[in-house]
């Protein structure tokens, strides 16, 4: 694809940005994705409130647990079934085709959701199926939108774009929730869900009119098969036989599953053990992500990164932020770490997928993150799926300290297993 952009950023916004932002408004398509994604990340920033909320309003008495985990793991799991199951056709497609199909499946599933509300039908069970329905391609989506800035933008300006697109998810996070905790008391949360998939439909019918969304690197048309089934089989060859990028994807496994008990905790810990409303869960979750938005954008502007150290350190940091819930702090003291827990995850995804696009070839590229999409998403809507078991039986305060402390044990174990690494063969560093 052409690099240069026919149109030119004005100067007064470009001189806004830090210097390594600056290239990325060049391109016009870029520019153009970036407003679409932005608009959809914030209804997912909203779902974060409402999914969870409207689980807890419709659930039978004292099912209200098990029902918020049942939710919260059908809004990402079967995106995994979906990367296994819809393989031999999706992987022949376009990025730019993948992350419209995508965005088509989810605004139409979850507009249903206010719609079966409305109606008075809204039953847990086709609440959960709605929910499932809707991620089905989830893991495909992701991996045509990481695909699609790869093939929209040169390799040296890759690192600052994903942490740009990671960062508007994390910008999503404070204006999201904060927005759906004020609506929440205003109207339904089945509308805030009917909201996301509204920006959904946004960003299937931006992403349609993108001049590269369905083009290859070169700039030409695509053909029906741009990765056929020997590029889509070498990419999976690829991950197998990366140790970087399976021990990146290992430890992001077991971060994501230890997150997922949070998850579930959180919400009933503001309504069981504080007592208050979805206006807290939201200032959680809008504090967590002003911190990950200046951690994401402080990734973006420097050049490069001690790949496993910042990691680890990043996983060991969110873990001990958890751990003050389980002491009895105020909610003050907790608001504050789950502000830091987020600045200090933000570099996490931006990291991640950089790595992958470093290190795979661009033709196998969009299987290989497809394939790291369907193995987290197994992570947290398991580790989600156990919370409501978990705060059934522990409390939610209990469950939240619980994750952090295992999160903190697992850097350790990865930093063990890493020195170890290293004294059997010296490992350059990748990032």
């Amino acid at each position: 694809m052409n690099h240069e952009s026919d149109l030119v950023t004005p100067v007064q916004t470009t001189r806004l940005l830090p210097r390594s932002y600056r290239p990325l408004f060049a391109h016009t398509d870029f520019r153009r994705l970036l407003p679409a994604l932005a608009a959809s990340d914030l209804g997912d920033g909203m779902s974060v409130v409402a999914v969870a909320w409207l689980a807890i309003e419709i659930a039978p008495p004292g099912r209200s647990g098990m029902l918020l985990g049942a939710a919260l793991a059908a809004y990402a799991l079967p995106g995994a079934a979906g990367a296994l199951l819809f393989g031999r056709w999706l992987r022949r497609l376009p990025a730019g085709r993948l992350l419209v199909a995508d965005s088509r499946i989810r605004a139409v599933l979850l507009g249903c959701v206010p719609l079966a509300w409305a109606a008075g039908v809204l039953h847990p069970v086709l609440y959960v199926a709605l929910l499932a329905g809707s991620s089905v391609l989830h893991a495909w989506g992701n991996a045509g939108r990481y695909s699609l800035i790869a093939q929209i933008l040169p390799p040296d300006q890759r690192l600052a774009a994903n942490a740009l697109v990671s960062s508007s998810v994390s910008a999503s996070i404070v204006v999201g929730p904060a927005l759906a905790g004020f609506l929440a008391a205003v109207i339904s949360p089945a509308w805030l869900i009917g909201l996301d998939a509204l920006s959904f439909a946004v960003l299937a019918a931006q992403v349609g009119r993108l001049r590269g969304a369905t083009a290859g690197q070169d700039g030409k048309r695509a053909t029906a098969a741009p990765v056929d089934a020997d590029g889509s089989a070498a990419g999976l060859r690829l991950l197998r036989k990366q140790p970087e990028l399976l021990g990146v994807l290992a430890l992001t496994w077991f971060f994501n599953f230890l997150y997922g008990p949070a998850e579930v905790a959180l919400p009933l810990h503001v309504t069981d053990d504080l007592h208050a409303g979805a206006g807290l869960l939201g200032l959680y979750w809008t504090l967590f992500g002003a911190g990950a938005v200046l951690g994401g954008l402080a990734a973006g502007a420097l050049r490069r990164f001690p790949l496993w150290p910042v990691t680890l350190g990043i996983v060991a940091g969110w873990g001990l932020a958890l751990v003050p819930f389980g002491l009895g702090a105020p909610a003050a003291v907790t608001l504050a770490c789950f502000t830091l827990g987020g600045l200090i995850y933000g570099p996490f995804t931006a990291l991640s997928y950089t790595l992958f696009q470093e290190r795979t070839p661009a033709a196998s590229l969009t299987t290989v993150l497809a394939a790291r999409s369907a193995a987290l998403l197994t992570a947290g809507p398991v580790g989600t799926a156990l919370g409501g078991p978990l705060v059934a039986l522990l409390g939610p305060r209990q469950v939240l300290a619980a994750s952090g402390i295992a999160t903190v044990a697992l850097a350790v174990v990865g930093a063990a297993v890493r020195v170890r690494g290293l004294r059997r063969v010296r490992t350059p560093s990748l990032l």
